[in-house]
């Protein structure tokens, strides 16, 4: 059997040592909800699960964290992990093994999610955007809304290991969808009527009100 040939210089073996992940926790508005921050980018994009069925058919990650009976809601953005927890469970019992969980599952590298992901849940969006038929005046101020909330309200609540998405416009009233921790978070509310609400009606004269859909 030949030799491995090893290069004394390098000491490699046509190997290629991965950086170890990195991890942290960060408090959102929402008590239930905590962030853990990696220095991976895990989707470039938004993944939410609120329900389970969803985790199991489209991500093996947010799957295998709906394993922990103490887990009940998953958002995937970027570089970090929303979890909800069950309320009938503490941080302080259970923060930890779920950091260790969800460093070994990343430096073990774990699939995030499904091949066709993305597609299926714009097809998803598309059929239920299909049921909104606006103007032409209409859709001016869907376009100018839409450019608001992705501009200045987004950055925000990623900060704070949520999302928001426009869902539909009608006569005045804006609907949005919140997702990952804005999602039953307890000051949401607020930030929903002095926050958003008050932006749009300020830049936009049209819209009267803003409700939300929990994600």
């Amino acid at each position: 059997m030949p030799a491995r040939l090893v290069d004394k210089n390098t000491n490699m073996e046509n190997t290629v040592t991965k950086s170890p992940v990195m991890l942290y926790t960060e408090q959102t508005p929402n008590p239930e909800s905590l962030k853990f921050v990696t220095n991976r980018m895990l989707y470039k994009g938004t993944a939410d699960f609120r329900e389970e069925e969803l985790a199991r058919e489209w991500s093996p990650m947010g799957s295998a964290l709906f394993d922990k009976p103490f887990v009940k809601g998953v958002y995937i953005c970027n570089n970090f992990v929303t979890v909800t927890k069950e309320f009938n469970y503490e941080w302080a019992d259970i923060m930890l093994p779920l950091k260790e969980f969800i460093k070994g599952y990343i430096q073990d590298g774990g699939a995030i999610l499904n091949d066709g992901f993305e597609d299926a849940m714009a097809e998803l969006e598309k059929e239920r955007g299909a049921s909104y038929e606006y103007s032409e005046d209409e859709a001016e101020i869907v376009v100018k809304i839409k450019e608001l909330i992705d501009t200045y309200v987004k950055p925000a609540v990623e900060t704070d290991g949520g999302n928001i998405e426009f869902k539909s416009y009608d006569e005045g009233i804006v609907t949005v969808v919140l997702q990952g921790s804005c999602s039953g978070c307890p000051s949401s509310t607020v930030t929903l009527k002095s926050g958003i609400e008050g932006m749009l009606k300020r830049m936009i004269p049209e819209v009267k009100e803003v409700v939300s859909e929990m994600g």
